[in-house]
């Protein structure tokens, strides 16, 4: 889904294009939450789902972030902040589960999804007005930003604490 919200976001000379990457950008986003509430409900939850599921909402970010930067639709500097974040955040789960750990996704990283995919959504549908010096999805990413820092200082806590838990060799 992440290419065709990119394609859509870049198609100016298609009408809509920002309704209708932000329509695909909505239904990922909620397939999303939905697969992870069923997985929760239905106690299907695993190691592996966990890893794909977090690892497609960092491709969906990612890819969506940076079509929108090419559009001027969002800042770089919160984009870069959210995805040097996703990537230090996937080399610390990958080094603790080569260690044969596993860090589970927090709720400071719910709520960093939450808040990047509003953010991100808002862009597309940006509205006409500032709020003060930024339009409202500007305040959005802003708050973004800030949970994707404290999600990521979490992620370094629980980095910290597993790797001096057990001390062992990593094979190489």
């Amino acid at each position: 889904m992440v290419l065709p919200i990119m394609a859509f976001t870049r198609a100016d000379q298609i009408d809509n294009h920002f309704l209708i990457a932000g329509v695909l950008f909505a239904i990922a986003a909620f397939t999303d939450f939905l697969d992870g509430y069923l997985a929760r409900r239905y106690s299907d939850e695993t190691v592996l789902g966990s890893f794909l599921d977090t690892t497609a909402d960092k491709i969906l970010v990612t890819g969506t972030l940076l079509a929108l930067v090419s559009v001027d639709r969002i800042s770089i500097w919160p984009a870069s902040i959210i995805i040097f974040r996703e990537f230090a955040v996937m080399a610390l789960r990958g080094v603790v589960a080569q260690r044969g750990g596993l860090i589970k996704p927090s709720t400071w990283g719910k709520i960093k999804t939450v808040a990047q995919f509003w953010a991100i959504f808002l862009a597309f549908f940006r509205l006409s007005e500032q709020w003060g010096p930024w339009y409202l999805d500007q305040w959005a990413m802003l708050l973004a930003v800030i949970a994707t820092v404290g999600s990521a200082w979490g992620y370094l806590s629980a980095f910290w604490h597993t790797v001096r838990a057990e001390p062992t060799e990593v094979k190489t």
